[in-house]
């Protein structure tokens, strides 16, 4: 079987029953999240955000801008994606499964430096966010890349630093809705699911199977996950590594009993790891490489210089890249690369007549 690179953290003792557990209620919560608002994003804010292609509908997500946001700077960004819902259980844990009810992004980062992105499941039928499972997949997909793109475009989200986390059904959406296709694929840096994951057990993914969940898996391409649970990590430990997947994981149980993710809210020492590993993935970005080249009499968001680009977070190993812009083509139309372990440098392309395209 292929070695897998695993990084094991915190494992609880296997115990008879959560019960034998403590409440993470026991702990003080040092984190209080910002009310959800109506318009405009600000600096600190938690606002209802609707994507033009569904107005007039109750289709929503919630956008934070970090205490510290300022237009023209750059922030990472993470994306959340919230547990099934109304559901209570006998431990006091409660999920909406709203968007509103999403708590992991603001914990993990302290509300500052980083901008907040709580995705939701949508219902294009019923004009609404599906609080159970997934409503239509394909929507939720492109709601997903949308909403990501346009973050970055408007708000400063850096596309080269977008990281995907989720509790419950939102970690199992990790791969289920994040690694649906290579083209979302493609989006994320990094991976941080809470509770349950892709595949491990079988759950009804609306005909999704086991063989699914493997072919998802192998679009991680190399990229970093943390990977938590409560009580035990174990099951999951267990089943990532017999996939055969090579890439860096990180696995971490929660030693409480709740099903809840209320643990990102509180000073303990599960989420200073977490908050430890996100800014070395951060650093260092592994599994993704860089592209950067001339493009002539272009001005595209990721030029440098007039005329100068660079394209970050790419997996490889092959890619083809082309340039775009109104009146002008360019020669190549588009160019197949192979990145296998580094960064691909000088890769130009020539401008031809105006008019043409």
């Amino acid at each position: 079987m292929t070695t897998i690179r695993v990084f094991v953290l915190a494992l609880t003792a296997a115990v008879g029953s959560y019960a034998d557990l403590p409440d993470i209620r026991g702990v003080p919560i040092d984190l209080t999240l910002p009310p959800v608002t109506r318009g405009e994003p600000a600096a600190g804010k938690r606002a209802v955000q609707v994507e033009p292609e569904y107005k007039g509908t109750a289709v929503h997500h919630i956008l934070y801008l970090p205490t510290d946001w300022a237009p023209g700077k750059r922030y990472p960004v993470i994306v959340e994606y919230a547990g099934n819902g109304p559901y209570e259980n006998e431990y006091g844990d409660v999920s909406t499964g709203e968007v509103e009810g999403s708590v992991m992004g603001y914990g993990l980062s302290g509300g500052t430096g980083f901008i907040w992105l709580a995705l939701p499941f949508v219902d294009p039928k019923e004009g609404k966010n599906q609080t159970w499972w997934w409503g239509d997949v394909e929507a939720t997909v492109d709601y997903a890349k949308r909403a990501i793109r346009r973050v970055c475009e408007q708000f400063g989200g850096d596309p080269s630093a977008v990281i995907l986390t989720g509790f419950s059904r939102g970690a199992i959406a990790c791969n289920y809705i994040g690694l649906h296709d290579d083209e979302i694929a493609d989006i994320w840096l990094a991976f941080m699911p809470y509770s349950h994951y892709d595949g491990v057990r079988d759950w009804d993914y609306a005909g999704s199977s086991k063989v699914d969940a493997r072919i998802r898996l192998k679009r991680l391409a190399g990229r970093a996950s943390f990977v938590t649970h409560e009580r035990s990590i174990d099951e999951t430990q267990r089943y990532i590594e017999q996939s055969g997947i090579v890439a860096p994981f990180t696995f971490q149980a929660i030693p409480y009993r709740n099903h809840n993710a209320g643990w990102t809210l509180r000073d303990i020492s599960q989420r200073a790891t977490a908050r430890r590993w996100l800014a070395n993935v951060l650093g260092e970005r592994r599994g993704a490489h860089a592209i950067r080249g001339l493009a002539p009499d272009t001005a595209a968001p990721d030029t440098l210089a007039r005329g100068s680009y660079e394209l970050k977070i790419l997996t490889g190993p092959k890619r083809t890249i082309g340039v775009h812009a109104a009146g002008i083509s360019f020669t190549p139309r588009g160019q197949p690369l192979v990145m296998a372990n580094s960064n691909a440098k000088d890769v130009k392309f020539v401008a031809a007549a105006k008019g043409s395209e």
